[in-house]
């Protein structure tokens, strides 16, 4: 028997907190509760097989920031209808449980990117995130200009209402959303997808995901923000620079389905006809 325990998170919700006392007094010794929230990147048990998740994508989200790039796979259980990260639903929760302690479950990897802004030669930040970043404007304030470099090179000024840079992770997000392709996360790629730009002809781009990326903040940019997965937000400043690059931290995560993938994204986007 597998002697490793499994890490439980859980989102602040009646049912997942629910299922998460069910399932420590049926795994007793073997499970580990950990507030992402309260806790450190270090408190981190270290013998830990995984860490469910018990929550929707955005819980997910959270809980891979939080491991930053300690190589522990995890595992999303989504509660209500199924999510592109969080593919085990509430009913499969204990088989999937059993098969995880059986050995019997698949680790697909997903790629990262590495956010740095730089303001007065200063580092500021140094994030990693799974789905993406995005420069946006607030509500009243002007079109956003984004200058984009690749590899040093100059590409074009996004004047849009934001500028998304997302994984093929997060290509199903936001990106999604604002008429970016969906890409499958085996395609080694960074999309990046403006929000409604004001020149027609500034389309979503697929680049190789060896591309470095720079962007620089054009003109007085007033109420601009740098959103992180959706969660953290980042004032920005004239003058600063975000630099965007793949990052040598992947996330793991658990799948029971080779074709999982595929089959949320039929669920998700609710495609039919064909065969079943």
């Amino acid at each position: 028997m597998n002697t490793k325990r499994i890490g439980l998170v859980i989102k602040n919700d009646e049912q997942a907190e629910k299922q998460a006392r069910q399932l420590e007094k049926r795994l007793g010794g073997q499970c580990v509760v950990i507030d992402a929230h309260q806790s450190e990147n270090n408190d981190i048990p270290k013998d830990l097989l995984c860490i469910v998740v018990l929550g929707g994508d955005g819980t997910f989200l959270s809980v891979a920031r939080f491991i930053g790039n300690k190589d522990i796979p995890l595992m999303g259980v989504k509660f209500g209808e199924v999510g592109f990260l969080a593919e085990t639903t509430e009913d499969n929760l204990y088989e999937a449980i059993t098969s995880l302690l059986k050995g019997k479950y698949l680790i697909q990897t997903r790629t990262r990117l590495d956010i740095k802004v730089v303001r007065d030669n200063k580092q500021i930040i140094d994030v990693d995130v799974l789905n993406d970043a995005v420069i946006n404007k607030s509500a009243l304030s002007r079109l956003a200009s984004c200058a984009v470099y690749l590899d040093s090179t100059y590409l074009t000024t996004y004047r849009a209402d934001g500028l998304i840079v997302g994984t093929p992770t997060g290509s199903t997000a936001y990106s999604l959303a604002a008429g970016g392709p969906v890409v499958h996360p085996a395609v080694p790629s960074i999309i990046l997808t403006p929000i409604c730009p004001f020149t027609l002809t500034n389309r979503p781009l697929i680049i190789p995901d060896s591309t470095k990326i720079e962007i620089r903040l054009e003109g007085s940019p007033e109420d601009i923000v740098l959103t992180l997965d959706g969660q953290e937000g980042f004032e920005m400043d004239p003058g600063d620079k975000i630099f965007i690059k793949k990052s040598r931290n992947y996330i793991k995560m658990i799948s029971f389905d080779d074709q999982s993938y595929f089959k949320v994204l039929k669920t998700r986007l609710k495609w039919s006809g064909g065969r079943s």
